[in-house]
Parts: C-alpha cells; sequence; structure tokens
C-alpha cells in the first residue's frame, strides 16, 4: 500500500482519513503561481464584486467613485478589490493619494472566456446599467461630493455639457 501511494503522490503530502487527499507541490519558476479556479469562481460569486467589475467596464476607476456609488465604506470596497486581485481579475496603481482599479484577463484562457461572458451579462443587466448610470451621474455632477473633488475621472466618461 505504501509504494501505491507514493505512485500517487510521489511529491506530495498523503492524508489518511476517511478519504486519501494529494497535494501536489509543483516545481515552477520563480514568482510564478498556479491559477486557482475555486478562488476566481468565488469572486465572481458575490454581488458587490460583480457590481464593481460592471462599474470598472473597459475602464479604471478610482476607489473613491466605487464608494460614492455603491454607498459602502471605502473598507468594504478595498476588502471586495483586493479579493479580486488575489483571483488574478484586477490590477490597482496607485496616483498620489488615489488608488485606481481596472480588469484584467487572467492567465487562464479558459477563465478569461468566463470572465468575458460574465462581463457581456453585466453589461445587458438592468441593475447593472443603473450602477454606470449613476456612475456617470456622479462624474458629470455640477457640485460632485466632497470626496470626489479632484478625483480623475474614468477615462470613457463624457466630457459633459456644462462640466
Amino acid at each position: 500500500m505504501n509504494e501505491y501511494k507514493q505512485r500517487l503522490c510521489p511529491r506530495g503530502i498523503s492524508v489518511k482519513a476517511n478519504i486519501e487527499v494529494c497535494y501536489y507541490a509543483p516545481v515552477m519558476g520563480r514568482g510564478a503561481k498556479k491559477f486557482d479556479m475555486e478562488l476566481f469562481f468565488r469572486a465572481l460569486a458575490d454581488r458587490t464584486r460583480l457590481r464593481l467589475l460592471n462599474l470598472m467596464g473597459a475602464d479604471e476607476v478610482c476607489v473613491c467613485f466605487f464608494v460614492e456609488i455603491l454607498g459602502v465604506a471605502q473598507p468594504k470596497v478595498s476588502r471586495h478589490l483586493a479579493y479580486l486581485r488575489r483571483a488574478g481579475i484586477v490590477a490597482a496603481r496607485r496616483e498620489g493619494t488615489w488608488m485606481h482599479y481596472r480588469v484584467v484577463e487572467p492567465p487562464h484562457e479558459d477563465a478569461a472566456r468566463v470572465l468575458a461572458n460574465v462581463r457581456g451579462w453585466l453589461a445587458r443587466d438592468p441593475e447593472m446599467q443603473k450602477d454606470r448610470r449613476k456612475l456617470v451621474k456622479v462624474c458629470c455632477a455640477p457640485d460632485p461630493p466632497e470626496q470626489l473633488l479632484g478625483a480623475p475621472r474614468p477615462a470613457s466618461i463624457p466630457t459633459c455639457g456644462a462640466g
């Protein structure tokens, strides 16, 4: 039986309880990380994270806009963005005091295809479209909320007639 386990899990750890579990620690290049499919799907299984992805669209969006549109506290928004980042779905960039997030293509081709389909679905969803309209309205407000003063607007937001 011991030889059998070694053939199944030559470089892994075998644990016997009610089931036998094998964990393979593949030798990968420096800094390389295996794609975590479960984390990817968990990241997409939360309404707030879906709303964040929808608001980003093809843009880079400042966290302050997410807070304003979603009406939730900044730490909650940041936690959700960090989750999306760990899942390989978004990337962040700092510009002075502003943190900007954008959607990135996951490294796994099947995950990239799933994400593209989800984003298309979000773009057609009436509730998600309402969030996008709210983003445009907030960006074009003549008197924006104080926390948005000086915040860089997403590139795809029109220049707004009077603003």
